[in-house]
C-alpha cells in the first residue's frame, strides 16, 4: 500500500506532535491512498505561493497488532466521531483511523450540524449523497517511527 501526504515540507520522519488539534480524526499524521487527492490538496499551498511537496510512504504489511477503525461511509458513527474530535471531546481512540474527509462540500453540512442549524437526522440525510474521499490518520508515534517508511518526495 502506498500513502501520500502533501505539505510545504519534505517529511522523512513524520510525527503526531506537529498535528493541529481538533481535526476530523483528532491529532495524528494524515495521509491518503489517493494520489490525485493529495495533489489536489497541494493546490492550496500553490495558490498561496508556497511550496507544495508530495511525500510518499509505505507502511509495513504487519501492522494488524495496532488498533484500527475504518469508516466506510458518512454515517452516524462517522458524524459522532468527527464531532467529538473537532470539538475536543472524549472519543474512542485508535492507532489508525480511516475514512471520509470532512472536506469543503461535506464540512458545510457538518458545520450546520455543529451550529445547531440542522439536526443530526438532517445532516445524515444530506451526507448520504456525498461520496467519501479518503484519509488515513495515524495517531501512534510508535507506528510512525517503526512501521511507516518514507519512499520519496517531489515538488508539485
Amino acid at each position: 500500500m502506498i500513502l501520500y501526504h502533501t505539505s510545504t515540507l519534505r517529511i522523512e520522519k513524520p510525527d503526531i506532535y506537529h498535528s493541529r488539534p481538533h481535526l476530523d480524526f483528532g491529532m495524528g499524521f494524515y495521509m491518503t491512498l489517493l494520489q490525485s487527492q493529495a495533489i489536489e490538496y497541494g493546490a492550496r499551498f500553490l495558490h498561496r505561493d508556497e511550496t507544495a511537496i508530495l511525500n510518499v510512504y509505505e507502511p509495513d504489511d504487519d501492522i494488524e497488532f495496532f488498533s484500527s477503525h475504518v469508516f466506510t461511509t458518512y454515517n452516524e458513527e462517522w458524524l459522532d466521531f468527527v464531532t467529538a474530535c473537532r470539538k475536543g471531546l472524549p472519543h474512542a481512540t485508535f492507532d489508525i483511523i480511516e475514512g471520509g474527509i470532512a472536506d469543503d462540500k461535506v464540512f458545510n453540512t457538518v458545520d450546520l450540524y455543529f451550529s445547531g442549524i440542522i439536526t443530526k437526522e438532517q445532516a445524515l440525510d444530506q451526507l448520504k449523497y456525498k461520496q467519501p474521499n479518503h484519509q488515513l490518520c495515524i495517531t501512534s508515534q510508535e507506528l510512525l517511527d517503526h512501521h511507516l517508511h518514507f519512499i520519496n518526495s517531489h515538488n508539485l
